[in-house]
């Protein structure tokens, strides 16, 4: 199979050995229409191929509207689909305020499920359900966020880089000195908590920055409407006409959309790959002169890959890890193994190289809402055709 597209992985390097590595052809981009829209428990499916050996469970608790959610929803449906290893499957996309997580995974654990893979709300707020999975002998595997507990397999993206990257650029953007308006995602998620962490550190690089509202910053729940929120929030009191730039969690496009509908003049701004932005740093439609901002790597195909660890551990395929340093709320400090994924690139609209890579990575068709970064070479094998039908074995 071959890939439409391709991305280039920050340099080409994965954070650690496989010690069986899938090449993967890519797929392209859904288009607005298609992929998951509404949450719901999906009832188990069959694939019709004789060649299915596991059944899975999936626990996507943040996933109704927000683009990363749906679109690693997708990739995940497309990678089981294609490792024609897995037979029953349930694919829970709920948002966790109508079907909280924890009891999304208690409901999985019913069903005895070979593998459970989720994308945790909490690091260490389910250790108790974990191990009545394990105990009932089924694998469980965290994406894109770490949990504590020590016999789940974590495999993420590189969320503490992810900050570090996008805010060094920024305060370097400004020469060191003056106030950036701080928009996180989940406060508390652990892939919230790791940014952060990162955002903390290149602000201990530039003395001079202030984080408004403060450092620790406001959340956006990764909300589209709760962003847009805020940022009409601050034109309106007169906040935006102080600050000199914004660092946002992957809501970025609507933070633009606010400041260019109020006829403000746009400060630096980060973002994440999501398709919009993208297109917005490269001013495709005409609209957005004067822009300047930095799109930061941040796969959803991180769905996509946790199937496959999830299969690879059934399979007795073990991949090295490497040990985090990690304290949670109660300020206890763990270590987490994680199975990290190259760490994140970031593509700036400023210079001639960052506009070559934006143009590169800019995806035909896809979902304004969703990552460009759809596929994670060596971790998923599916087709862009795959990816956008959103199906899952049997569907």
């Amino acid at each position: 199979m071959v890939r439409s597209s391709r991305l280039p992985l920050a340099g080409a390097a994965v954070a650690v050995l496989m010690l069986a590595a899938a090449c993967g052809p890519g797929a392209a981009s859904p288009s607005p229409t298609q992929g998951p829209t509404q949450g719901a428990t999906q009832t188990p499916t069959v694939a019709p191929s004789g060649t299915a050996q596991y059944t899975l469970g999936f626990s996507n608790a943040f996933g109704v509207g927000n683009g990363f959610r749906e679109e690693q929803l997708c990739t995940a449906k497309a990678q089981a689909l294609v490792s024609g290893q897995v037979g029953l499957s349930t694919w829970t996309h709920a948002n966790d305020s109508d079907y909280p997580q924890l009891q999304q995974l208690r409901d999985l654990i019913q069903q005895n499920p070979d593998a459970i893979i989720f994308n945790p709300n909490s690091p260490d707020g389910y250790q108790e359900v974990l191990d009545q999975a394990q105990a009932a002998g089924i694998t469980t595997v965290a994406i894109d966020a770490y949990v504590t507990d020590p016999e789940t397999l974590n495999i993420n993206n590189d969320q503490e880089n992810y900050g570090y990257v996008g805010a060094k650029w920024l305060f370097e953007k400004l020469g060191g000195e003056g106030n950036v308006y701080y928009m996180r995602g989940i406060v508390g998620h652990p892939a919230d908590l790791d940014r952060h962490q990162g955002v903390l550190r290149a602000l201990g690089e530039f003395p001079n920055i202030h984080l408004l509202p403060s450092n620790e910053g406001v959340g956006t729940d990764w909300n589209p409407d709760k962003g847009t929120e805020l940022i009409n929030g601050i034109i309106n009191d007169g906040t935006y006409d102080t600050i000199n730039g914004i660092w946002t969690s992957g809501i970025d496009q609507q933070v633009v959309d606010a400041i260019q509908a109020a006829g403000k003049d746009f400060v630096p701004i980060v973002g994440a790959d999501l398709k919009g932005f993208v297109e917005q740093l490269l001013n495709l439609s005409g609209d957005y002169e004067g822009l300047e901002g930095l799109a930061v790597y941040n796969p959803a195909a991180i769905g996509g890959a946790g199937v496959k660890l999830a299969l690879d551990a059934l399979n007795g395929i073990e991949h090295e890890t490497t040990t985090l340093k990690r304290t949670t709320a109660d300020g206890v400090e763990h270590d987490i193994k994680v199975t990290l994924l190259p760490v994140p690139e970031a593509y700036d609209n400023t210079t001639a190289e960052g506009r070559a890579k934006l143009q590169e990575i800019d995806v035909e068709g896809l979902n304004v809402l969703w990552p460009v970064s759809w596929y994670i070479d060596g971790w998923t094998d599916y087709t862009l055709e795959q990816m956008l039908a959103c199906d899952g074995p049997g569907e």
